[in-house]
Order: C-alpha cells, then structure tokens, then sequence
C-alpha cells in the first residue's frame, strides 16, 4: 500500500478537533504508560502545530498548566497554555518561566522535536540525536523526582545510546512505536519513568 497522507488518523484528528494526527502517539503513550494526571504542569518541546499540548491540556484540566515551544508559531488557543516561538538552543527557560508565571519543576516534559529532514538519512539521524539530547538536558534541569520524560527518536545506531542516557536518570525506560507512527516512518518514541531523585 501507497504512502497516504490523509489516512483514518489524519482524518479522526480533523473531525475531534486536533492539529494533527500526531496526537494519537500521545494518547498511545498515556495509555499505556498513564503519564498524566490533573493539575499537572507541562513543557511541550516542538509544540508546532500544538496537538500534544492539546491533549496535555484536555488531561491537565483547567488547575493544570502547559507550555508550549517551537521555532514555528502555534496558533491552536488554550485557556491553560502558553506558547514561545524560539529557538530552544538559544532560549533562557529560567527567564521564560518567570515571565509567564512557571515555576519549576515540571510533572512532564514531553518533545516532538524532529529536525528539517534533507533525505541524507545519517545527517537526519545525527540531528534527531541532538535535538533528543537537548530535551533531555532540559528535562533534567527542570523535571520533578518522580517525573516523566518523552521524546522522539529518529532509529539510528546512537538508539542504545541514548536509552542508556535515558536509563542513567530514570527508574524505568521504554520504547514505544505508536499504531499511528506511519509504517515508512523511522521513529519511534523514547518514554523516561519517574526520575531518580538524584537526577540534575
């Protein structure tokens, strides 16, 4: 079968409301793993175009909080969610966070982060590599003992790697690829459990 772009869950996200299909990986991962809870606050890394802050906000409700950042606008509105259009590299989180009334740690930091794909398969690797390894220094900066840390991966040979990295902080590690990952895609989702109190 064909690449199809609109399939059954590119279809049910237009009819539930979402940004993009993408939120069914999500809802997968919280399904299984039950990685939200209400009055949670969370920090959506490569938020665009904002359909995992919209889940994170639906599971939240209205005592929980979530933010949102991406190099690209989102422009989905949420009464319990903020989001920053900057570039995570050069961002100054302490001073985002104050400025919109965050305060550390978080219970969740999750990241769709993927980078611009060029087609040189090692290059996209390399780069989803990096952008895995900044959401985890983020995550160990500001994530509660206790939290959860998910992050999208690019397969590559650096998977044991990184999982290891993962590992190293966490009390549990799990891989996950969602039902709604299409069978072309190469990713595949990297799930930190309850941070060791140790952690950064």
């Amino acid at each position: 079968m064909g690449y199809n772009p609109q399939d059954r869950f590119f279809k049910k996200a237009k009819e539930e409301g979402f940004a993009a299909r993408s939120v069914y990986k999500l809802e997968e991962i919280d399904k299984k793993f039950k990685v939200f809870r209400r009055g949670q606050t969370v920090l959506d890394l490569g938020a665009a175009p904002g359909s995992w802050s919209q889940f994170a906000s639906q599971k939240v409700g209205e005592n929980g909080r979530v933010l949102g950042v991406d190099l690209s606008p989102v422009t989905v509105s949420l009464p319990n969610a903020v989001f920053i259009q900057a570039d995570l590299y050069d961002l100054n989180l302490e001073e985002v966070f104050r400025e919109h009334g965050f305060v550390p740690p978080f219970d969740l930091v999750i990241s769709d982060m993927a980078p611009k794909t060029t087609g040189i398969k090692s290059a996209d690797q390399a780069k989803s590599m990096a952008l895995c390894e900044l959401a985890l220094d983020v995550a160990l900066r500001f994530l509660k003992p206790g939290g959860t840390f998910v992050c999208k991966f690019f397969q590559s040979g650096e998977f044991g790697q990184l999982r290891n990295a993962i590992k190293k902080e966490f009390e549990r590690v799990e891989a996950l690829k969602p039902e709604s990952t299409r069978s072309i895609s190469k990713e595949i989702f990297l799930i930190g459990l309850r941070k060791k109190p140790s952690s950064k």
